[in-house]
């Protein structure tokens, strides 16, 4: 087995375990929602955590759909200018997007990865033992996979994947 062929079978097992995380947060987030709902309109009691949960769930659920928006290209675009050009202007209006873009995300890496250690160093809590930091974690991490992800298609000249 070549190492191209390997390295190709890691990032679609990548690209799977991504988008089952996308549908594990989107299924607990509604599973919990409902199931606290429930207990406060029928039982009178509900999870203490369950609201923490929830804006966190939500967090996350938008920093893993950016990336896998990143990865399709279906992010929000305004094209109307460079749908008339040819298509060599076109790819290098592409590579120029996707390099700024790479840019743009890995300075608010570093700026998201110096809140998250702040965080880290403080020691607050979310909701049980599970601290803020640990929930926070998904911001930087989010934004390095999407700026990756740009610098390489600006680099390499990748067309995004229209999935």
């Amino acid at each position: 087995m070549s190492v191209k062929s390997l390295a190709s079978k890691f990032y679609l097992a990548l690209l799977k375990v991504e988008t089952g995380l996308l549908v594990l947060l989107l299924l607990a987030l509604i599973l919990i929602a409902v199931m606290q709902i429930f207990m406060r309109n029928m039982l009178d009691s509900g999870f203490f955590w369950a609201e923490s949960f929830i804006r966190i769930a939500v967090l996350w659920i938008a920093l893993v759909g950016a990336m896998i928006g990143s990865r399709k290209g279906q992010h929000i675009a305004i094209d109307a200018f460079v749908r008339h050009l040819s298509a060599t202007a076109q790819l290098l209006m592409q590579r120029l997007t996707d390099a700024f873009t790479a840019i743009i995300c890995f300075v608010m890496t570093y700026y998201s990865y110096r809140f998250v250690r702040l965080e880290f160093e403080d020691g607050g809590l979310a909701f049980g033992v599970v601290p803020n930091w640990l929930c926070e974690a998904i911001i930087p991490f989010a934004l390095l996979i999407i700026a990756s992800r740009y610098l390489i298609a600006a680099v390499f000249a990748i067309k995004h994947e229209k999935v």
